[in-house]
């Protein structure tokens, strides 16, 4: 039992960095990557922005937030793949940070990945998320914080569709959604 229950959460980590995974570890050994561009000069303690940062202690985002939502924003953990409430959300507005409200990404620049998770092909602005190198379970990924309250979102590859080429792979319960009116 316990050894399927770990080939589950292999199999999902690895699922989200998707076919071309590679494409994205190349380009940033490369250094020629937009992305990669952003996370060697803009490092998040660095960036200047026009909202205040969020720091809060563990103790008051448990409070604030519920177990699975605490796991993905603070653990840096990942919800299982076609399980997020926002996945097939098809409504016209904005998609938030769920520990702290920040606009993260528009409707109109989300598309069907295939991954089983929200992906988005641009960030409503670039200061709103922070990209960092994630090497964690033998890969070498970008991973994707909210700019504000530095909440894990999820990963980005560049594997996306025009006009960035880019695919932000968020988790759903790092997200809240304000219906456009």
């Amino acid at each position: 039992m316990r050894f399927f229950f770990l080939l589950s959460i292999i199999l999902i980590l690895f699922s989200c960095g998707s076919q071309k995974t590679d494409v994205v570890e190349t380009d940033i050994n490369k250094s020629t990557s937009p992305t990669q561009e952003k996370i060697t000069t803009q490092p998040a303690q660095a960036t200047t922005s026009s909202f205040e940062k969020i720091f809060k202690s563990d103790e008051e985002w448990k409070k604030e937030l519920n177990e699975q939502e605490y796991h993905v924003l603070r653990e840096k953990g990942t919800e299982r793949p076609g399980t997020g409430d926002l996945l097939k959300n098809k409504e016209e507005g904005i998609y938030t940070c769920r520990g702290c409200q920040l606009p993260l990404f528009d409707s109109n620049t989300k598309f069907e990945s295939g991954t089983g998770w929200p992906s988005y092909f641009q960030p409503i602005s670039k200061e709103n998320v922070v990209e960092e190198i994630d090497n964690t379970y033998g890969m070498k990924r970008v991973e994707v914080l909210c700019g504000r309250c530095q909440g894990h979102l999820g990963h980005v590859f560049e594997d996306g569709p025009k006009p960035t080429g880019l695919r932000y792979c968020i988790n759903s319960v790092s997200l809240d959604f304000i219906k456009k009116k």
